[in-house]
């Protein structure tokens, strides 16, 4: 059990790593967009090529911080039954959507991603639009990123589960510890 911990906290510092780097992309999202309505409505001047950069770091970082924000449980979720469950519950839940729903939808858009990365690689596509940037076909590669990124931590969850499922809690490394916080038992908070 102690080697599920340690693959599913090596996974953990990957997404870590990587969200906090790329989360950095909103900061040059915010000063090449500012830069383009300075450009635009103070200058009268305009860039198809930094017009198309900040939609390129938009997707480029949303897609690469996928795996960080699911690290997070940042991601949307109906609380309606999560939220009051107890950690076995959740556990259980965890595990289930993992192995029956988030792997399977990694597994395809890994699959029917490739073909069109490597079509978008093999002549080296740029933007559709004229005096747009190039290396569109880097940015599509990102497609591949997000699916092995989610994919990973998707794995890291249902680790997770299996250490929580079989009494091993203490194994589950920090990271993606389920927060006792959001966790109402079976009693109303108060309830004697």
């Amino acid at each position: 059990m102690q080697f599920l911990a340690a693959i599913a906290k090596i996974i953990c510092a990957v997404n870590t790593v990587i969200g906090k780097v790329f989360a950095w992309l909103a900061l040059a999202m915010v000063i090449v967009c500012f830069t383009v309505v300075v450009q635009r409505y103070i200058f009268a001047i305009s860039f198809v090529w930094m017009q198309d950069l900040y939609i390129w770091l938009n997707g480029a970082m949303f897609t690469a911080i996928a795996g960080y924000a699911l690290l997070r449980d940042d991601h949307v979720r109906v609380d309606i039954f999560y939220r009051p469950a107890s950690m076995k519950r959740r556990a259980l839940t965890d595990l289930v959507g993992v192995v029956l729903f988030l792997l399977p939808f990694c597994w395809v858009v890994y699959r029917y991603s490739i073909p069109f990365v490597l079509r978008a690689w093999s002549y080296q596509e740029g933007s559709a639009n004229v005096g747009g940037m190039p290396g569109l076909f880097i940015l599509k590669s990102f497609i591949i990123m997000f699916a092995i990124l989610i994919a990973l931590q998707g794995i890291a969850m249902a680790i997770r589960s299996v250490l929580v499922l079989s009494g091993n809690t203490h194994l589950v490394p920090e990271s993606i510890r389920y927060n006792p916080d959001r966790i109402l038992n079976d009693q109303p908070k108060g309830a004697v």
